[in-house]
């Protein structure tokens, strides 16, 4: 299979597996993803999503042997597609975690971008290369890279097709954090239970929030914060933390309801 899919407790965790092809992407490829990422939205046991890759790479782009010969209408359908399951991803009510293992080039760091939370293996390499095959980002790069690193350095990754290192990605703010290899999917996981933990009503509210809030003006994202405050005051998970907050103690296991 393409794409595996595990869960554990409160976690999934979702592996493109093509590691002879680098875990490049192509129609099959997507398709099973989106499978898999439908799967996880309606499981109501997911509180986190974990997208990963087999082997030495996360993703290391978009197949290029099944696009070679694609008509401009045919291109514009792939990348259509592809971002429609990559919205799907940030727009999922349950956080994303991308744990980067390895290259992260084309639409695999598209697919990473796509996601709430990048973690990074030190081996991890991320780079948008496409104009040095003659076309464009398709599946989300001259959007989301602008909004994560900033104009500037989004027009020079992506006009030198310049491949970068994990440290760099972190400095840059690509990504938020980088570990040794070995210890990266632990990283995830325990991330991942971390924010399982939580009260997730609140947990998912703050997500819609933050995307909502970064496609306006502060103005408007701020009313949409003020809803997203006041739909937790109508939880029980809030009164009973806020309660105990006030008696000194603590919520050991939020109802999320």
């Amino acid at each position: 299979m393409s794409v595996q899919y595990e869960a554990k407790d409160h976690v999934a965790v979702i592996t493109i597996a093509r590691p002879e092809a680098l875990n490049a992407l192509n129609i099959d490829v997507l398709k099973a993803l989106e499978q898999a990422i439908t799967q996880a939205e309606a499981d109501k046991s997911i509180y986190v999503l974990i997208i990963t890759g087999a082997g030495k790479a996360f993703v290391a782009g978009a197949d290029i042997s099944q696009m070679k010969d694609f008509n401009a209408i045919e291109a514009k359908a792939f990348a259509e597609y592809a971002n429609s399951i990559f919205c799907k991803i940030e727009g999922m009510s349950k956080p994303v975690i991308a744990a980067v293992n390895g290259y992260a080039l084309g639409g695999g760091c598209e697919l990473a971008m796509a996601c709430d939370i990048r973690l990074a293996g030190e081996k991890a390499k991320f780079g948008q290369p496409e104009v040095g095959l003659g076309i464009t980002p398709g599946f989300g790069g001259t959007q989301r890279l602008p909004r994560i690193v900033g104009a500037s350095k989004a027009k020079e990754l992506i006009l030198t097709a310049e491949t970068i290192g994990a440290e760099e990605a972190l400095r840059i703010g690509l990504v938020s954090k980088v570990v040794p290899g070995e210890e990266l999917m632990n990283t995830a996981l325990e991330m991942a239970n971390k924010i399982s933990g939580n009260a997730q009503i609140a947990v998912r509210q703050s997500k819609d929030a933050i995307n909502k809030g970064m496609q306006c003006d502060i103005v408007t994202g701020l009313a949409y914060e003020a809803q997203a405050f006041a739909v937790c005051f109508s939880t029980e998970d809030q009164k009973d933390a806020m309660t105990a907050f006030v008696n000194k103690s603590k919520v050991t296991e939020f109802k999320n309801k």
